[in-house]
């Protein structure tokens, strides 16, 4: 499937809560053309579960693909988890979906796990939108 259009992901994007109205309950998100053909996106999608996604993208449409990207679910002011590019090839255990990862407890900062879904080549905020579910679901069964 071929990256959305510019006007398809703006679509995708200002319409997330009444595209999940059982678990987003207010997004900020914004996207910012930076030209004719690419642009930023930036802001918080707030869970009815409590936790926040914070999203950075940098989208280039002419490739068809996300250039650069930073996801950060928080709870509170508490960073619960975060994905990133940043390549590791030293660390085999993430070669599956190499370079995209993400960070989660215990030790926050070095305990990087695969990140499946995330890619540069399609929307990444289905992905987000489940992980940030099922992230609250576990956390609130141990509560």
């Amino acid at each position: 499937m071929p990256f959305p259009t510019r006007v398809e992901y703006e679509r995708l994007v200002y319409h997330l809560p009444e595209t999940y109205p059982d678990v987003i309950a207010a997004s900020t998100l914004r996207f910012y053309s930076t030209s004719a053909l690419t642009g930023k996106l930036e802001g918080v999608v707030q869970f009815v579960n409590g936790l926040q996604l914070r999203m950075k993208e940098v989208i280039d449409f002419r490739l068809g693909r996300i250039v650069d990207y930073s996801y950060t679910v928080l709870r509170g002011e508490e960073r619960v988890r975060w994905y990133d590019p940043q390549p590791h090839p030293e660390l085999g255990d993430l070669a599956a979906t190499f370079p995209h990862h993400r960070h989660e407890p215990p030790d926050l900062k070095h305990n990087r796990r695969p990140a499946p879904g995330i890619s540069f080549l399609a929307p990444n905020l289905p992905v987000l939108i489940t992980d940030c579910v099922e992230l609250g679901r576990g956390e609130s069964s141990t509560d």
